[in-house]
């Protein structure tokens, strides 16, 4: 079995591993810890106290570790059993139980993104304090469904293969503010954004910045700030292609936030989980964990 105390006193190693140093770790075993143990004391036993098979991961330490090391790594069940000395069913199923308690950590520490905002008034309620929002999809790769339909609905013309993709919205700190809920890689962001309207609850105030991506949104809304595009059979002027450099400058913020979300391989490593629609809540717990991993490291 892998040597957790060895690991969690070597910072580099840790971060390795689990993708936070130890006092992001220790942080969040606190409130891990709390809500594991509400959840025990809720469900009902099905044997007494001490009975059946002694756990693999006995102290909470150990879940948070195992969870956490599968969202960095994301091994096969395979791997994972040999690595943590269990079977790889034994595996699968901590995976799934520990899942919903870190989201749920994660929720307590008011880590994880918004799915929706629904006004004005709520995302200043939420969100004090931004002074810029940026907005960008993101895509997954996923195998390569075998029905016919849902290989058309899933395949990027972006990215030469099957995904599933995300709008997110991210502050000048790179904390990810929203999250949209997973769709189909077929899917231009600029529709996406008008099925799930981010910058409708955005305050005019705050200036908004996208790509090119979404051309068309700047009639939507006065605070938007889009690149010029180049008319056709003309030129940029030396102001305009000054404006859109100083604006990929000031989004890089945005690039560099989703990249290191995607350091967690469970959402940047081809999808291969069955559970439908999982791929979302892995997603969603990802980008809490990077929301953590700036507040507390």
């Amino acid at each position: 079995m892998l040597n957790i105390e060895g690991a969690l006193k070597q910072d580099r190693l840790l971060r390795a591993l689990t993708g936070l140093n130890r006092k992001a770790f220790d942080a969040l075993l606190l409130t891990f810890s709390t809500v594991y143990l509400d959840i025990q004391q809720n469900k009902p036993r099905q044997r007494a106290l001490g009975g059946g098979r002694k756990a693999r991961l006995l102290t909470n330490q150990d879940k948070l570790f195992f969870i956490l090391f599968y969202f960095k790594c994301y091994p096969t069940f395979d791997v994972a059993g040999l690595l943590f000395d269990m079977h790889r069913s034994q595996a699968h199923e901590w995976m799934h139980r520990l899942q919903p308690i870190l989201e749920a950590a994660l929720g307590q520490k008011m880590a994880l993104p918004e799915r929706h905002l629904d006004s004005i008034e709520a995302f200043l309620s939420r969100f004090p304090g931004v002074q810029r929002v940026m907005i960008d999809g993101t895509e997954r790769p996923i195998t390569r469904p075998q029905d016919r339909e849902k290989q058309k609905q899933n395949y990027s013309g972006k990215k030469k293969r099957h995904t599933r993709k995300h709008l997110a919205a991210v502050d000048q700190t790179k904390r990810i503010l929203v999250l949209s809920k997973a769709r189909e890689g077929r899917l231009h962001d600029k529709r996406f954004h008008d099925e799930d309207d981010i910058a409708g609850s955005v305050p005019d105030e705050i200036p908004i910045e996208v790509d090119s991506g979404f051309q068309g949104i700047q009639k939507q809304y006065d605070n938007v700030l889009l690149p010029h595009k180049k008319p056709k059979g003309g030129e940029l002027s030396h102001l305009q292609k000054n404006q859109n450099s100083q604006l990929s400058q000031s989004r890089v913020v945005c690039e560099n936030a989703l990249k290191s979300v995607k350091r967690y391989n469970a959402i940047s490593f081809i999808y291969r989980n069955r559970i439908k629609n999982f791929d979302d809540r892995l997603m969603l717990t990802a980008t809490g964990l990077w929301n953590f991993y700036l507040m507390a490291a």
